[in-house]
């Protein structure tokens, strides 16, 4: 049987849960739960979570992982539970990237492990291999320490271990640490002469204990330096300082003053076991190798990283200019009306034009006289393309031409366009030629946006180098929708190209502003369209002025009947369109909308200022504050098994000059919580003291009940304390039924039909 600890492990694989087991035992990790799902007929892995998440007893959760079968409904507990404590997932098999029919190059080029790879990253959570590093990765979430960046100084009394060190460093997305000048100067004082410190803090094989310490210390003052690696290599006894357990002594008490993550690697085993029991004692994670040590900070830094992503809870439209959604959805059902899945390039473009996407100007010629007409309109040069439904890669059978200059050129360009397609693809069907002008933009650099639909994810949006190599460069990034401004530069970082988009080989850094607002649009346009299956909008050429999309290739399908809104997304949106205004007693006005994770410092003013009587019918106590994890669990919601409406009302606070400054607070709070027979929800309510008798209550439960309907749930139910009478009358007054609790007489339970 597993040992007691404060870790939760959920696994679907019996035998690799007797693995771990068999391991943990071993290394002396203990356990508050331990399920193995099996065929999890009854079970789910959503469950699970749900329940370790509020389980008091775990700290952190390790999930393994074969596969989901309700990508909403596990996004949804992961998010949860991540928000709440650490979680690291390791997941098995690999589906190997693309497929042959694939449409577009998006498709071709995202594989389904990387899809994974990007909802992990939105939940929140990190991802590991191997199952050791399940747990090294646990001990460093648990930690005190939260990292903001991924510079990592390495302090080591060896070159080689520090070098391998660095390597995989950099190997792994991480950047090696220099300290800066003034902490350089300050350190060479106190090191011994053979010490050096450049990229790497090397102390040399004299370093003492002292050295150690006023090495931690140096990097704890370093503003450019995110975490620290300690890397002790074991010494012949000719050396008086080589004293392993001295060092670990001198090294834990520098990172008492740390509030930085600290890793170490104490190499070797006999001569070094002492000391690494010294550290495992303490809050330092400890490592026999370099690279482990590396992975084990790599962890902390993703996790921190992938917490800000999950706060993110971006609407489903931005705040630019308002999209032609309705004329998109009529030309995608007229194209569908057709019985055609492939748009043309024309009506590609016509679709992202309806969101406000700059696309180059284009006109089809079914004739070379036409073509050398529209040329002469568009003005030269121009660029020739093949249009044809059939063919999904232009420049595999050399349908493109580029830089065209002359009227003469267009009509032989056209007729020797034609001639070439009709021998590489004797079956496809050919409407034309497009014309359109080159881009204007001799300095711009070719990038792609698509869209694929993965299963059971759904849609996901990639990023990455543009141009006919695309799928030989293969740099995707991607992300599942929908984006708000930080989501989009998130994803234009992670990207290989990004690297170009600043100054390069005298050109001049990119508009971001405008590819990260084309991101959004495509965002805009994965939220809207559920009918939308792949997308290449490739190139779209960027320099200093802007973006315009040069080619597109769009792929349809009708869309799934479904009744809820956003049924297509992982992730649901932002519910911006529940906001509404109501008028107070007195003529006020306060305003109902979706609570997001920003709320959170309002929502604890709210319970600070409750009195005693007040928080206690809530909550069932008597604490004065939320506590942080209660917090965020309270405001980072999934808005679909869940949903919580704030009330807003602005005051207007004077201030020491005289004039007057507007503070919003939240003064009520409504909430329901989906039960697990998915047919019922559970509520609460709470209004602030001083709002009390303004019809606030009743506002808000009204607001409540109707998301609930919305969402096709039958019955809402909630407990309320028998003597907490004003919210007995306020449900009685609202048609809820007032019965007995037969399990605690202290409580009445109130219940109300919806449908």
């Amino acid at each position: 049987m597993a040992a007691k600890g404060s870790l939760g492990l959920v696994s679907q694989s019996g035998s690799l849960t007797a693995s771990i087991l068999d391991w943990a035992k071993q290394n002396g990790v203990g356990f508050s739960n331990v399920v193995s799902l099996g065929a999890n007929t009854s079970v789910d892995l959503a469950q699970v979570l749900d329940f370790l998440a509020n389980d008091a007893h775990t700290q952190s959760i390790l999930v393994y992982m074969e596969g989901i079968t309700h990508a909403r409904r596990f996004m949804s507990s992961l998010r949860a539970a991540a928000a709440v404590k650490p979680v690291v997932v390791m997941k098995a098999g690999r589906m190997p990237a693309g497929s042959d029919a694939a449409l577009t190059h998006s498709a071709a080029i995202v594989g389904a492990d990387d899809v994974f790879e990007a909802a992990l990253r939105r939940a929140g959570v990190v991802r590991v291999r191997t199952f050791t590093q399940l747990f090294s990765a646990a001990r460093c979430l648990a930690s005190r320490y939260r990292p903001v960046g991924k510079r990592l100084a390495i302090i080591t009394n060896g070159g080689g271990p520090g070098v391998l060190a660095a390597d995989w460093t950099n190997d792994i997305g991480l950047e090696v640490a220099r300290l800066g000048e003034t902490q350089r100067a300050s350190l060479a004082l106190k090191l011994s002469p053979a010490a050096s410190i450049g990229r790497l803090i090397d102390l040399s094989e004299e370093a003492s204990a002292d050295h150690y310490r006023d090495a931690v210390l140096a990097c704890a003052s370093d503003s450019g330096v995110d975490g620290v690696l300690v890397i002790y290599s074991p010494k012949p006894t000719c050396y008086p300082n080589a004293d392993p357990e001295s060092i670990a002594k001198a090294v834990i008490e520098g990172s008492a003053k740390l509030s930085k993550p600290l890793v170490a690697c104490w190499m070797g085993d006999d001569t070094v076991r002492d000391a690494r029991a010294l550290l495992n004692a303490k809050p330092i994670p400890s490592f026999r190798t370099p690279e482990s040590a590396v992975d084990a900070f790599g962890n902390i830094a993703s996790f921190y990283q992938n917490q800000q992503l999950l706060q993110q809870t971006p609407p489903p439209l931005s705040t630019l200019a308002t999209p032609d959604a309705e004329g998109a959805r009529l030309l995608i059902e007229g194209v569908l009306a057709e019985r055609r899945r492939v748009l043309t390039e024309m009506e590609s473009k016509a679709l992202l034009a309806a969101f406000h996407i700059p696309v180059t100007r284009t006109m089809l010629a079914r004739s070379a006289t036409e073509a050398m007409l529209i040329a002469s309109q568009l003005g030269y040069p121009v660029a020739l393309k093949i249009d044809s439904p059939d063919i999904s890669h232009k420049t595999d059978v050399q349908g493109v031409v580029l830089n065209v200059m002359s009227a003469a050129q267009v009509r032989d360009t056209f007729n020797s366009m034609l001639t070439r397609v009709k021998r590489a693809k004797p079956e496809a069907r050919i409407n034309g030629v497009t014309i359109q002008p080159m881009s204007g933009k001799p300095r711009g650099r070719e990038i792609y946006i698509g869209l694929t639909n993965d299963e059971p994810f759904g849609p996901v949006i990639t990023f990455g180098a543009g141009g006919t190599m695309i799928e030989l460069i293969a740099d995707q990034a991607m992300e599942l929708p929908p984006l708000n401004q930080f989501l989009a530069h998130r994803l234009i970082e992670r990207a290989r190209v990004a690297e170009t988009l600043g100054h390069w080989r005298g050109s001049p850094p990119v508009k971001m502003e405008a590819l990260e607002q084309v991101l959004l649009r495509v965002s805009e346009m994965v939220c809207t369209l559920p009918q939308l299956r792949e997308m290449d909008i490739n190139p779209i050429i960027v320099d200093d002025d802007g973006a315009v999309a040069v080619d597109a290739r769009i792929v349809i399908e009708h869309a799934p009947q479904n009744t809820q809104a956003y049924s297509h997304l992982a992730i649901l949106p932002y519910p911006a369109g529940l906001e509404r205004e109501w008028p107070m007693k007195g003529g006020d006005l306060y305003r109902i909308r979706p609570i997001h994770p920003d709320d959170a410092d309002m929502l604890q003013a709210l319970v600070k200022s409750l009195s005693p009587q007040s928080r206690y019918f809530r909550f069932v106590s008597s604490m004065t504050e939320l506590p942080a994890k209660m917090l965020a669990r309270y405001t980072l919601i999934d808005y679909d098994r869940e949903m919580a409406l704030v009330a807003i009302h602005t005051d207007r606070v004077e201030q020491d000059d005289g004039s007057y400054q507007e503070v919003q607070r939240i003064v009520g709070v409504s909430r329901y919580i989906t039960n697990p027979d998915q047919t019922t929800c559970e509520f609460s309510l709470v209004v602030a003291d001083d709002f009390g008798g303004q019809g606030l209550g009743s506002r808000l439960m009204h607001a409540i009940m109707d998301v609930a309907r919305a969402k096709g749930l039958e019955d809402i139910e909630g407990l309320v304390l028998s003597n907490n009478d004003t919210m007995l009358r306020l449900m009685r007054s609202l048609g809820f039924k007032v019965k007995p609790f037969p399990e605690d007489p202290d409580f009445k339970l109130c219940v109300k039909a919806l449908q």
